[in-house]
């Protein structure tokens, strides 16, 4: 214990908590560090599609995750005041491989093939947005490139070289896995509540993983996310007390 606390204080750890849950996130970086970080990957992504012509082309529905967003971000602020500084993005792509994706400070992308394919409603494109916007208020990125730091032992290394090893090494990712399904159950969770205070039905909720369900899509029923079925229950059961 005293050896991990003399970790704490030299890699400079310090305590942050999920809004509504109030969970303790130890954090080795800054929020800054992170969100200048994400935001360097998210222009090289978001260029090269733009480059391949596969960013926005989309209109119709980039104008829906802009108009569905406003309120979500609107209600992500009222939890979490700094995100009023974030310089939030949204774009859509037909790249097939890109689902949906929301990196700390606030940048959205998600994919035109993935909301076609399960036939989003506006209300359940407002629960898929949530969810992605609930891990950056809840500073997921943040959280887990600490962690990795923190698994690393000393000496401390810069940002960009945990983000490189989480990329590359299987093993550290493993190390992770608990970590990212309590991240993606939390999610689920919290982004729900920001939908619900943004207005949307529960109906909406329930319905959005339940398609997941059904569509078994590999991306957002991998290994890292609870059960489908458990999802769907956990949705279910949220509504029941949103309704109460």
């Amino acid at each position: 214990m005293y050896a991990f606390a003399i970790l704490l204080v030299v890699c400079g750890v310090a305590c942050a908590q999920v809004p509504e849950s109030g969970r303790t996130q130890e954090m080795a970086f800054s929020a800054d560090e992170v969100d200048a970080g994400m935001e360097a990957r998210y222009i090289d992504r978001t260029v090269d599609l733009a480059a391949a012509g596969k960013l926005d082309e989309d209109r119709a529905l980039l104008a829906r995750l802009r108009y569905i967003s406003a309120e979500l971000i609107r209600v992500a602020i009222e939890l979490k005041p700094e995100a009023e500084q974030w310089q939030w993005e949204v774009h859509t792509t037909s790249d097939p491989d890109i689902d949906a994706i929301c990196m700390a400070g606030g940048k959205i992308l998600v994919g035109s093939a993935f909301v076609r394919q399960l036939a989003l409603t506006d209300g359940e494109l407002a629960s898929l947005l949530a969810h992605e916007v609930a891990h950056v208020v809840a500073e997921h990125p943040r959280e887990t490139f600490s962690e990795a730091m923190l698994l690393n032992r000393l000496p401390a290394v810069p940002l960009e070289v945990v983000m490189a090893r989480l990329d590359s090494d299987l093993s550290l990712q493993i190390r992770l896995s608990g970590l990212s399904s309590l991240q993606e159950s939390e999610a689920d969770q919290l982004g729900m509540v920001l939908a619900h205070r943004a207005g949307w039905a529960a109906t909406d909720m329930v319905s959005f993983y339940r398609k997941l369900a059904d569509s078994e899509q590999s991306a957002l029923v991998g290994s890292a996310y609870p059960a489908s079925a458990s999802r769907l229950s956990m949705a279910q059961g949220m509504a029941r007390l949103f309704d109460d």
